[in-house]
C-alpha cells in the first residue's frame, strides 16, 4: 500500500501510533485516511509500537500492507513515573523533527496514553493543526489529565460518544469543531460480529508461553495494565488477580501490559506466579492483530482485567467482563461489566457470575462500525485553525 498521490489540494495527514493499543484504536481510520480520494496518509510508528518485548506492533502494521514514512524511537526504559515524563519530553523532539520533514497538514493524536501528548505539543508548537480522537472521555490514572490536556491543544475533537462530545464543549472547545464520528474499534467489532468464528489456531500463529490448553470448552482471557497513579501496587494487583482467575476452572489467556509506569511490577508478579504455582492452564501472549484479538474474545466466556477494550469493543460484542480497580473508572460502560476491587475473592466471584450470566445483547455506546470513515470524511472537510479561545 503506497501513499495516495491526490494532488495540491490532497490533506497531508500524518497519524502518529505509540503502542498496541492506539494502533487496534485508528486501524479502521488508517484504512479510510489512506482510501480517501482528497487525503494522504503519513504513518508514523513510534514508543512501545517499535519495542518487541511489547509485541513490535509495526510488524503487525507492515503485514497489514501499510506504509511506514517515519520510525520514532523514544522509549527510556524504567517504567515508573519518571521514564514516562522524560519519554514524553524525548517524543517531544524527535517527532518535532518528524513533522519538520514531512510537512503534515494535520497531525492526529490518538486517546490518552502518556505519548501521544508528545504528538499534540510538537504538533501545536509548530503550527499544525492536531487532531484528537476519543477526547471528552473520563477515567482513572494519569490518562485523565492526559486526554483532557490533549482536547485543549488539539483543533479538531474527533469523539467516541454524544457524552464526550458534550464535555470537550463544556472544556470551552467551539461547537462545531467537536465531530461525534464513534470510535474505530468499534469498526472491527461491528466486522467481527458479522463473522465470529475463531478461524485459526491461536498457539500456533502467535506463540507465546505455556502450553496449548484445550479451548474447546470455554476460556477467559486476561488483560491487566499497572495503573501509574498506583504503580507501587502494580505487583500485588496483578497477583491478586492471577490467584483468582487459577481457581477458575478454565483456561487463561493473558497478555502482557503495556509500557507503563508499574509495568515491571505487573510482570514480574506473572512471572513469579508462573514459577512457583500451577500455571499449566494458563497461556501468555504479547499481541495479536486487531481482528484475531476480537474473535478471541467473542469466543470467549469473560475478559478479566482493566483494559479500556472490556469497555468499549466488547461492549458492542456482548462479551461478560469483570473490570477490575480504577484505571477505568467513569468510563461510560454497558450492562456487559461488573466491576470489582483488587481481591482474588471478589474477583473470582464475579468471574464465576459473569461465565454463568453469560454474553449479553449488544450496547452500541461507542459507535455503530462507521467510524473509520466519519472520521476520514471529516479530516477531508473540516476548518483547520490553528488559534482558538474558549468558547463559553
Amino acid at each position: 500500500m503506497t501513499v495516495t498521490d491526490c494532488g495540491k489540494n490532497c490533506r497531508k495527514i500524518c497519524v502518529v501510533v505509540t503502542a498496541r493499543p492506539s494502533y487496534s484504536r485508528v486501524y479502521t481510520a488508517l484504512r479510510a485516511i489512506q482510501d480517501h480520494p482528497n487525503l494522504s496518509l503519513q504513518l508514523v510508528v513510534a514508543a512501545s509500537a517499535l519495542l518487541d518485548r511489547y509485541g513490535s506492533v509495526v510488524n503487525q502494521i507492515e503485514r497489514d500492507g501499510f506504509d511506514i514514512s517515519e520510525r520514532v524511537f523514544m522509549v527510556l526504559e524504567g517504567e515508573n513515573p519518571t521514564s514516562m515524563a522524560k519519554t514524553t519530553g524525548m517524543g517531544i523532539m524527535e517527532l518535532a523533527t518528524t513533522f519538520l520533514n514531512l510537512r503534515p497538514d494535520v497531525v492526529v493524536s490518538i486517546a490518552d496514553r502518556y505519548e501521544t501528548i508528545a504528538t499534540a505539543v510538537a504538533g501545536a508548537y509548530m503550527n499544525i493543526p492536531v487532531a484528537h480522537i476519543q477526547g471528552g472521555e473520563v477515567t482513572g490514572s494519569i490518562d485523565e489529565k492526559v486526554r483532557h490536556a490533549v482536547t485543549k491543544l488539539a483543533d479538531v475533537h474527533l469523539v467516541a460518544s454524544e457524552q464526550a462530545r458534550q464535555r470537550v464543549i463544556r472544556l470551552g472547545e467551539n461547537a462545531s469543531q467537536v465531530f461525534c464520528t464513534g470510535c474505530p474499534s468499534i469498526d472491527l467489532a461491528a466486522d467481527v460480529a458479522r463473522d465470529p468464528d475463531l478461524d485459526f489456531d491461536p498457539f500456533e500463529k502467535y506463540g507465546g508461553v505455556g502450553g496449548q490448553v484445550d479451548l474447546a470448552d470455554g476460556y477467559v482471557v486476561v488483560m491487566q495494565h499497572p495503573v501509574t497513579t498506583e504503580y507501587a501496587d502494580s505487583r500485588r494487583h496483578v497477583e491478586e488477580t492471577l490467584h483468582a482467575v487459577s481457581h477458575i476452572g478454565l483456561p487463561v489467556l493473558w497478555f502482557w501490559p503495556n509500557v507503563d509506569a508499574g509495568a515491571d511490577g505487573t510482570s514480574s508478579g506473572i512471572r513469579a506466579f508462573r514459577e512457583t504455582h500451577d500455571a499449566s492452564q494458563f497461556h501468555f501472549f504479547k499481541n495479536m492483530a486487531p481482528r484475531d484479538f476480537l474473535k478471541l474474545l467473542i469466543n470467549s466466556r469473560c475478559l478479566v482485567g482493566n483494559s479500556s477494550v472490556g469497555i468499549r469493543e466488547c461492549a458492542f460484542l456482548g462479551v461478560p467482563v469483570v473490570n477490575i480497580g480504577s484505571r477505568q473508572a467513569g468510563r461510560e460502560r454497558g450492562r456487559n461489566v461488573k466491576d470489582v476491587s483488587y481481591d482474588r475473592d471478589a474477583i473470582l466471584r464475579a468471574v464465576r457470575e459473569q461465565i454463568d450470566r453469560g454474553h449479553c445483547e449488544s450496547d452500541p455506546i461507542y459507535g455503530d462500525g462507521t467510524a473509520g470513515k466519519q472520521i476520514a470524511a471529516v479530516l477531508a472537510d473540516c476548518a483547520l485553525p490553528i488559534e482558538k479561545r474558549l468558547s463559553y
